[in-house]
C-alpha cells in the first residue's frame, strides 16, 4: 500500500480556509535602529510582536498601515492577524551575526534523500517530508533566514503529517483547544480566551513544516468586565461615644395648707 501523499505547493491555489504561517516565515523585513517604517497592507486586525525589545508594532488607528519602530539590533518575530488569516514575518534590526545554515541542509539531506535547495537570488527548496527524521531536520533549515514560505514546494506522507499533528495537539490541549486534518488543510477548534487564542497561532506556527492551509473554528471567550467601583461617599463618619446625661426630678412641690376661718 502507496502512503497517501500531499503536495502543499499545488494545493494552496485551490483551498478555500485561510492559510496559516509556519516555518519558514511569510516575509523577512529589515530595520535600523531608532527609526521608524511604514507599511500598508490590505487589511490588519491585530499584531503581537515576539521580543518587543528588538522592535516595536502599532496598528494606526483608522487605517491599515503599520508603523515598525526598530529598538536595537537582533532579530525577532511579528504575527500579524486580519479577518481569519494570519502570517508571521521574520524583523531584523542592524546586522546581526549570519545564520550559518549550511550544516543544516547537509543534516536535511541526509534524512530527507531528495531535499534540492538553491540558494542567492533564486532560491528554492524542494524536498518529501516523509517521516519526523526528516520533518525536524527541515524545521531547524527553515527557522534560519535562508528561505521564506513563497521558496518551498513540499510534499508530505502520511507518517510525517501524523507526527506534526501531534506535536500540535501536545501544545494545543492544555489551551483547551484541538486540531485535526480535513483533506490537506488543518481544522482548529475549541474554546479559550484571548491569550490562550494567541499562544495557539504561535504554537501552530512553530510546529508547522511549511505553509498550512488552516480553518479556524476557536472560539474567543472576552474577559468579563471588571465590576464597577462603588461611588465616593466621602471620609467614613467615626460617631462619637454617647454623653452620659443625669435626668434630674423636679423637686417636690410644697403646697400651702389652707388655715381654717
Amino acid at each position: 500500500m502507496h502512503a497517501r501523499m500531499y503536495s502543499v505547493g499545488a494545493l494552496l491555489a485551490f483551498l478555500v480556509p485561510s492559510l496559516a504561517g509556519a516555518w519558514p516565515v511569510d516575509v523577512a523585513v529589515s530595520l535600523e535602529s531608532g527609526k521608524e517604517r511604514f507599511q500598508k497592507l490590505s487589511a490588519l486586525d491585530w499584531v503581537e510582536v515576539e521580543d518587543p525589545a528588538v522592535v516595536t508594532a502599532e496598528v494606526l488607528s483608522g487605517s491599515n498601515e503599520l508603523l515598525l519602530t526598530g529598538q536595537k539590533e537582533g532579530r525577532t518575530l511579528l504575527l500579524l492577524y486580519a479577518e481569519g488569516r494570519f502570517a508571521v514575518w521574520r524583523l531584523t534590526v542592524g546586522n546581526p551575526p549570519a545564520e550559518d545554515v549550511a550544516p543544516r541542509l547537509a543534516a536535511a539531506r541526509k534524512a530527507c534523500p531528495d531535499l534540492k535547495a538553491t540558494q542567492g537570488a533564486e532560491r528554492s527548496l524542494t524536498a518529501t517530508v516523509k517521516d519526523a527524521p526528516c520533518r525536524a531536520a527541515l524545521l531547524e533549515v527553515l527557522r534560519t533566514d535562508a528561505f521564506t514560505a513563497r521558496d518551498l514546494e513540499l510534499t508530505f506522507e502520511l507518517p510525517a503529517l501524523q507526527d506534526q499533528l501531534r506535536s500540535m495537539g501536545e501544545a494545543l490541549q492544555p489551551l483547551g483547544l484541538e486540531a485535526r486534518y480535513s483533506g490537506a488543510g488543518l481544522v482548529m477548534s475549541g474554546t479559550t480566551d484571548r491569550e490562550g487564542w494567541r499562544k495557539a497561532l504561535w504554537e501552530l506556527f512553530r510546529r508547522s513544516t511549511g505553509r498550512v492551509p488552516l480553518e479556524d473554528r476557536v472560539e474567543v471567550k472576552e474577559a468579563p468586565e471588571p465590576p464597577a467601583a462603588a461611588p465616593d461617599a466621602g471620609p467614613a463618619v467615626v460617631a462619637e461615644p454617647p454623653v452620659p446625661v443625669e435626668i434630674l426630678k423636679p423637686a417636690p412641690v410644697k403646697r400651702p395648707r389652707n388655715k381654717s376661718r
